[in-house]
């Protein structure tokens, strides 16, 4: 199996992790409560990300979205959210980010350990047998 990077080291002891599907989903049904304008769409999903993203010894260091623009101010929360879409785009690339990106995981694919059983009917096979049938 491939070793993936789900979670980055930020300098102060924290972390980002990555979210599951389901987890992006909360956070952006939480922003949708939050927005008041259409300006404040991008700082508030971006908060509401990282209260689930951002961890400090395995456990969340703010509860909710509203906790992060209380205690953040918006320079900080944009910074982490790219530091997160960083990560993210690393482990998840998308097709429209081009070949280039998929050939690193490419690469790892090929290269992986395989099964000791790996090859074993790759030797000079006899040749078939006959079929017998309509379909002959």
């Amino acid at each position: 199996m491939l070793s993936r990077k789900d979670r980055l080291e930020l300098e102060d002891g924290r972390t980002l992790r990555l979210l599951s599907a389901l987890e992006v989903l909360e956070a952006r049904r939480e922003a949708e409560e939050l927005i008041r304008d259409d300006r404040e769409r991008a700082l508030c999903a971006n908060a509401c990300l990282l209260a689930r993203a951002l961890e400090r010894q395995g456990r969340p260091v703010f509860p909710t979205g509203r906790a992060v623009l209380e205690a953040m101010g918006p320079r900080e929360v944009a910074a982490l959210a790219r530091r997160w879409d960083e990560l993210d785009r690393a482990e998840n690339p998308s097709p429209e980010e081009g070949e280039q990106a998929a050939q690193p995981l490419k690469k790892a694919w090929s290269t992986r350990l395989m099964s000791a059983f790996a090859g074993v009917c790759s030797g000079r096979l006899g040749p078939s047998q006959q079929r017998s049938g309509p379909d002959r």
